[in-house]
């Protein structure tokens, strides 16, 4: 029966509709972050809210002329905070994943460092405590490299 449910959910090429649906999604994640942090889109923004001040006047600044912008921003804000949160996890784990590449191939880097965003508090505050030992040490030495 999990067979049955499986073949269901696949596309002919093999693919889940989750999957399909969270490539889309990530799509979409990145184009929005795009757009919502260009030159463009604030000055869109701006006029937008200019104009909406401007007609205040018109609709005599009725409570459904304060309801609109009100709306308008909670509901652009709302949906713009999971695209960009998505865009922003995945950025981090890239370059998580780019920084362990690094030390991975560096002879003299401790492979121990690899994957330290999935330590507990206290192994991180161990290690910055190390990291500023060997950083008074250096700085004793005259060390700057």
């Amino acid at each position: 029966m999990a067979q049955a449910v499986t073949q269901e959910t696949q596309d002919a090429d093999g693919q889940s509709w989750l999957g399909m649906a969270e490539q889309w999604f990530s799509r979409l994640a990145s184009w929005a972050a795009e757009l919502l942090g260009s030159a463009s889109a604030f000055v869109l923004s701006t006029a937008a809210i200019i104009f909406w001040a401007v007609s205040g006047p018109f609709f005599h600044y009725s409570d459904t002329w304060q309801l609109v912008v009100n709306t308008a921003t909670t509901v652009l804000t709302f949906l713009a905070v999971f695209l960009i949160q998505h865009t922003q996890n995945k950025e981090g784990k890239a370059l998580q994943l780019k920084l362990d590449e690094l030390i991975h191939s560096t002879k003299q880097a401790r492979n121990r460092l690899i994957d330290l965003e999935h330590c507990s508090a206290d192994e991180l505050k161990q290690l910055e405590k190390e990291f500023a030992r060997r950083r008074r040490e250096a700085d004793r030495r005259g060390d700057r490299a």
